[in-house]
């Protein structure tokens, strides 16, 4: 695949995840299901279908024409694997039950803000640290452009909980874990695909969170009809094995920096399927929103050349563009 392939992947992921708010409040409104429950039956679904998909896809390696059994067994315990699928698991539980604890306690604009603006700047600034480099200035102008999207595309719903400054650094959690789980995810695991490894993290993740549930409130109660089954369904396969299977895949070459903010997408579909599905308006705001985090998503779109975006290097990851290649006399110039 091309990086622009992945870079669409990415920019994928970001729009299928804001058909899951949406889902998800529908499966918990059908089904009387508390959020952490349907955040758990999320992870459990998605981690599931991912895997099974994965394994069922595979043609390659030792379990070729083995079944799917054999191909069970060709994922070995390796050192990597477990870190990243332990990792991403307690990651991803942690993001889920930081984001729906600060919504109680500061309600859903604030935690939205707060959740999803941040990763982007601790990306940034993680990346910035490890890589001894600032981000371009190019990936800083998209930072700008989509950090004041996002504050007005939500920042006008409204909702102070009633412990805003607890549920913000609730939501700073959910920000961190998120920023983590992106930067863990762009280590490839030798001898295994993302949509796997990924699969068996939120598999793990589920179970942590159906472990957790009871202490965070509401238990894990079951839908009470079938469209709460077929929401739940849906949660599971379109924003969460779809799209994260898209997300991680794309972080083979897209930095950390650049697939954070492409996660911003999530809150613009949201809103625009608020609008289309429950008939909520848009407003000024939102308009003015959305128009600036297509801005910084074209600021960050690949394009011919050196680019932060389709560079590697040792600033790939923070968004800044490799040094050239120095020159050998006498080497042929023609590109393969």
């Amino acid at each position: 695949m091309t990086r622009r392939v992945d870079f669409a992947l990415v920019a994928a992921a970001g729009v299928l995840w804001g058909t899951g708010g949406l889902a998800g409040a529908a499966a918990g409104d059908e089904g009387a299901l508390p959020a952490v429950a349907v955040a758990a039956y999320r992870l459990l679904g998605g981690g599931v279908v991912l895997l099974v998909g994965a394994l069922l896809l595979d043609r390659s390696g030792p379990a070729r024409g083995s079944g799917l059994l054999g191909r069970v067994r060709a994922l070995r315990p390796t050192r990597a694997l477990v870190v990243r699928v332990t990792g991403t698991a307690v990651l991803a539980a942690a993001y889920q039950a930081a984001y729906f604890a600060a919504v109680e306690r500061a309600g859903v604009a604030t935690s939205t803000l707060v959740a999803l603006g941040g990763a982007p700047v601790l990306v940034a600034a993680g990346t910035a640290v490890a890589t001894r480099r600032a981000p371009s200035r190019r990936t800083v102008a998209a930072i700008v452009l989509a950090l004041v999207g996002l504050l007005a595309l939500v920042g006008t719903s409204g909702g102070s909980g009633p412990a805003p400054l607890a549920g913000a650094a609730l939501a700073l959690v959910s920000a961190a874990s998120f920023a983590a789980m992106t930067g863990l995810g762009r280590r490839e695991v030798p001898g295994a695909s993302p949509a796997a490894v990924t699969g068996l993290a939120f598999t793990l993740g589920g179970i942590l969170l159906a472990a957790v549930a009871p202490v965070l409130g509401g238990g894990l109660a079951a839908p009470a009809d079938p469209d709460g089954w077929w929401l739940l369904g849906f949660l599971a396969v379109v924003p969460t094995a779809a799209a994260y299977g898209a997300y991680f895949t794309g972080l083979r070459s897209v930095p950390a920096t650049t697939a954070s903010l492409l996660a911003l997408l999530e809150p613009l579909t949201a809103s625009v399927g608020a609008v289309l599905l429950r008939d909520e308006p848009f407003g000024v705001g939102g308009v003015v929103g959305a128009v600036l985090l297509g801005a910084a998503v074209l600021t960050l779109r690949p394009r011919s050349g050196g680019t932060p975006t389709t560079m590697v290097g040792p600033g790939h990851a923070a968004g800044q563009p490799a040094a050239p290649t120095p020159r050998v006399p006498g080497a042929s110039t023609r590109r393969e």
